[in-house]
Parts: structure tokens; C-alpha cells; sequence
């Protein structure tokens, strides 16, 4: 690698520019031995290393991308957010437009059984802005069930809940009809709408994400996507001191 110069990056923000992940799964991909610099196979975070420098991922060359792409996708149910799949089953990345030659990835997921918005980028700052939990991004869903929803769900969702030593709370929760409701999140653990139903012995039949933050579906159809205006990303990167 250089030598100590100020205008080094860190080897974690220099994947991130590159598309790899957000920083904080390029952490994880470097603390897995899976990057390489010239060569030898790094592992230690905070190291870094400058334009000269060949980075490899997975054996892949890697260089900071010059143009950035910001995607919104309406995810149809059973659709994998993730780069592969042991079990083959369908990766909602292949329905992104087949023009874009770069890679993306999700900024934030949805997990297989869910449907709704979803935004892919290869800009790993634009990524962390969406998905940390201090920049106080909204999410909104809606949540449909078989059965009625119970007003202790509404409360103990609203004023927190402790479930397998996790803490769970959303913002605002409102009903629609008996079997449904519109949950709005800011933090947004993994699985946690589905946590918090099954805790109270019910399973969502529909669970679709339809804002984050200024971004809506706005009719957007199931499978098709839409790139961000510039006022959109603007905005949420401004929300989230990008």
C-alpha cells in the first residue's frame, strides 16, 4: 500500500466510492479476508490506501465508480434482496434495467416474503444516509393480516416492546380497517413488523413498504422500477447529512 500521504482513504470508504456495499458491510467483507491490496490480503479495518493501489474483491478489481445510479423498485414478494443465492431463488436485483453495467445494491432490504419500495444504488454514502439510524429517515408500511389486529398490539408497538431481549417501536401506527394498519419506522431492525405480529400471534399476508422518507411509490408498478429525481436525492441526502 502508499505510504501514509493525507490524501489516503480508508480501505472500507474506498470500497464503498467503488459500489461494493455501504461502509459498514465493507467492514465486514474486509474483516472476512475477502479484499486484497496488491496483492495481499487485508483484514485489518482502518488500513489505507490510495489511487495507485490495486483493490480486488473476491479476486474482483474494484475502482471508485464516476457515475453514481439511484433506483427505486417496487420488490413483488419472494424476491431476494441479496447479491446471490445458494437456493436460487429469484434476486430482486435482475429486475433492475439491464442498461446499468454497474453494481448495485440495496440501500436498506426487504425481506423475501415482503413487497414495496426499495431503492438501489452504487454510491455507499447515499446508502449509510438512508439506512442509519441518526439520520431519522422515515419508512412507511402497510400491514395486512387474517385476523383482527388487537388494540395491545397498536400500543405496545407504539410505546416499545421488549421481545428476545430486542426493543422494538414505531413511530406511528394507525389502523385502516380491522385487519389492517400503517406503521411508519425510523430504525427499522431486521424483521421487526414480523417479530412484533408473530409476538402477538398473528403473520402478516401483506407487508409492503410504500415511502422512504420524500419517496413514494406513487403507482409504480410490482417488478418495475424508476430513477430518483434529482430533487429526491437531494433531499434525502440533506436529510441524512449526507
Amino acid at each position: 500500500m502508499c505510504k501514509p500521504n493525507e490524501d489516503n482513504i480508508r480501505l472500507h470508504v474506498y470500497l464503498a466510492h467503488a459500489g461494493v456495499a455501504s461502509r459498514r458491510e465493507c467492514e465486514k467483507i474486509i474483516a472476512a479476508g475477502r479484499v486484497s491490496v496488491n496483492g495481499t490480503i487485508i483484514t485489518t479495518l482502518g488500513s489505507k490506501v490510495c489511487v495507485e493501489d490495486f483493490v480486488c474483491v473476491d479476486g474482483k478489481a474494484v475502482t471508485p465508480e464516476k457515475h453514481f445510479h439511484y433506483i427505486v423498485m417496487n420488490k413483488p414478494p419472494f424476491y431476494l434482496c441479496s447479491q446471490r443465492d445458494p437456493l436460487n431463488r429469484p434476486l430482486a436485483r435482475d429486475l433492475l434495467p439491464s442498461k446499468i453495467t454497474e453494481r448495485l445494491y440495496s440501500a436498506g432490504r426487504l425481506d423475501f416474503r415482503s413487497s414495496g419500495l426499495i431503492i438501489w444504488t452504487n454510491d455507499g454514502e447515499f446508502a449509510v444516509s438512508l439506512t442509519h439510524p441518526s439520520c431519522g429517515i422515515e419508512k412507511e408500511y402497510i400491514v395486512e393480516t387474517s385476523q383482527i389486529i388487537p388494540e395491545e398490539l397498536l400500543h405496545a408497538f407504539f410505546e416499545g416492546i421488549t421481545i428476545e431481549n430486542i426493543f422494538y417501536r414505531c413511530i406511528k401506527i394507525e389502523k385502516i380497517t380491522g385487519k389492517s394498519v400503517r406503521i411508519t419506522l425510523v430504525e427499522g431492525k431486521n424483521r421487526e413488523i414480523r417479530r412484533v405480529f408473530s409476538y402477538f400471534h398473528l403473520h402478516p399476508t401483506v407487508l409492503r413498504r410504500i415511502r422512504i422518507g420524500c419517496v413514494l411509490l406513487d403507482g409504480l408498478t410490482e417488478g418495475k422500477t424508476r430513477s430518483l429525481s434529482p430533487e429526491q436525492i437531494n433531499s434525502l441526502m440533506k436529510r441524512g447529512n449526507y
